[in-house]
């Protein structure tokens, strides 16, 4: 008493599929694995948080470009 049974998980899985339907189930199992990557990435990085005004913030080259190799490397790729 109390477990969720092969049955119920059929039950869910059913639903699901009839309310989503078939095409966008892997876009919502994909939406749900970035999630956790993006849960995971979070919990291991440092927590350090940068206090030094944006006025007095000085940014080399190589920062400007870390930052930018960053942002593409996290860019999503959206097919129509």
């Amino acid at each position: 008493m109390g477990g969720i049974g092969w049955q119920e998980l059929l039950i869910v899985l059913l639903i699901v599929l009839v309310v989503f339907g078939a095409g966008r189930l892997p876009m919502i199992g994909e939406g749900l694995g970035k999630a956790i990557r993006n849960l995971k990435r979070s919990l291991k990085a440092d927590d350090d948080i940068e206090v030094t005004p944006k006025e007095k913030q000085v940014e080399t080259k190589s920062s400007a470009k870390k930052v930018a190799d960053e942002e593409v490397a996290e860019a999503e790729v959206v097919e129509r």
